[in-house]
């Protein structure tokens, strides 16, 4: 462990959690170097929705690099990339009816992000972009001014301005109707408000808390956007492919934004991979006006192809998430209802689902206690109040009743200490 600490940084964060050297991981179990097993609710941030050395994935990405295929391309043509655009039309978008161009901004969800606002911006002549309270969409400087949380947005060491926060979805408690500031910031001359080019919302806050809003919430702020001729970017870089049930996670909603932003699981094996989807009269960038050298890495294209052919031709996937986010959902009541004085409260939709505890100590001392007993899970929300619960959407019933069964050990043994 020593040269952990003595060489890399101090920024690094998810190593301090989990205190081991980790060695191999199949599935929806990591192992550490003494081969000790751990049940994986963690995923990646949300990138292993497939798992980890999906054996149908790595087979394609192991064929595609022994024939010799082309890995590093730019933006090139060529036959992984070829393949992966025809699959995600005919298996993705064409179903759907969704008529979006593609575009691969670089290998990270804050370069789709970026590319977003910058083309909000590029079409509508305005600068301004409204994001939502405890928003999270990453840590480049575009995407931090439109995040919600201050010590992320302190790491800038500038100013991060052009961003207008408004309360997310149940924000105020109900107390006011949906949208009631934004609308009179809108029609008031005098508001100050600079007219927006976007909006851009997670439709479930993972980092922000695992905050699922309402389908009527978001129907509401899609009408709102059109209305006033603001695009709408939805940003399911970590909701997407599947974390919440359907490939999109907008799709129960019934609604479809003007831009789209994925990356994480679109990249399938763990491969780094993103995109940004826009309505095909919004594409109005010059030749490498937005560009970067990792904007298409081949095997990531292979892994995301044979991904879309094996889980998305069909809805077993989609209702193996949604009937077993079901089941995580019924242990927590389970678990907030064993402990009535603690005040838990349960939170999520598909495979994202969270556990509200009092306070950041508790629930990280919920994870802590996980961790010690085989379990990895992260915390999230603005003082890292909640147990986030994100497994690998290919875990069986078994791994995910003996992943659970931990979690319901943790919380007991930490609520019985304090």
């Amino acid at each position: 462990m020593s040269v952990f600490e003595t060489l890399e940084s101090e920024v690094r964060s998810y190593s301090r959690g989990w205190p081991v050297v980790f060695d191999r991981a199949v599935g929806s179990h990591l192992y550490d170097e003494s081969s000790k097993s751990y049940v994986d609710f963690f995923a990646g941030a949300g990138a292993l929705n497939y798992g980890h050395n999906n054996p149908v994935l790595k087979q394609a990405v192991v064929d595609y690099i022994m024939r010799d295929g082309v890995t590093h391309a730019l933006d090139m043509n060529t036959v992984a990339k070829r393949d992966f655009l025809e699959s995600f039309r005919d298996v993705v978008l064409g179903p759907r009816e969704l008529d979006y161009k593609v575009m691969f901004p670089g290998p990270a969800g804050a370069n789709a992000v970026e590319a977003a606002l910058k083309l909000a911006r590029k079409v509508t002549g305005r600068q301004s972009v409204v994001n939502f309270t405890n928003a999270f969409h990453g840590m480049t400087l575009g995407a931090l001014s439109v995040t919600g949380n201050s010590m992320k947005r302190g790491g800038a060491g500038i100013p991060l301005v052009h961003a207008t926060p408004m309360p997310f979805d149940n924000y105020l408690d109900g107390q006011v109707p949906d949208f009631l500031w934004f609308e009179r910031l809108l029609a008031d001359s005098g508001s100050g408000l600079n007219e927006p080019a976007a909006v851009i919302v997670e439709t479930v806050q993972g980092e922000g808390g695992i905050n699922a809003a309402r389908v009527e919430w978001l129907r509401a702020l899609a009408d709102l956007c059109k209305r006033h001729g603001i695009l709408l970017i939805v940003d399911d870089v970590q909701m997407g492919c599947g974390r919440t049930g359907p490939f999109f996670s907008f799709e129960v909603a019934g609604i479809t934004p003007d831009i789209v932003c994925l990356s994480k699981s679109i990249g399938a094996f763990g491969l780094p991979l993103a995109l940004t989807l826009i309505r095909p009269e919004l594409d109005v960038w010059e030749p490498g006006e937005h560009n970067g050298t990792f904007r298409g890495i081949s095997p990531a294209f292979v892994a995301a192809t044979e991904a879309l052919r094996t889980y998305w031709t069909d809805d077993t996937l989609e209702k193996g998430t949604l009937a077993k986010g079901e089941q995580v959902e019924r242990v927590m009541h389970g678990i907030a209802e064993a402990h009535p004085t603690a005040e838990l409260k349960v939170k999520g939709r598909g495979l994202a689902r969270g556990l509200r505890f009092a306070d950041g100590e508790t629930a990280g001392a919920v994870c802590r206690a996980a961790f010690d007993r085989g379990l990895l899970m992260e915390t999230s929300g603005p003082d890292g109040e909640v147990a986030k619960v994100m497994p690998p959407l290919t875990i069986t019933d078994d791994e995910l009743d003996a992943g659970l069964g931990i979690l319901t050990e943790a919380v007991a043994a930490t609520l019985t200490r304090r």
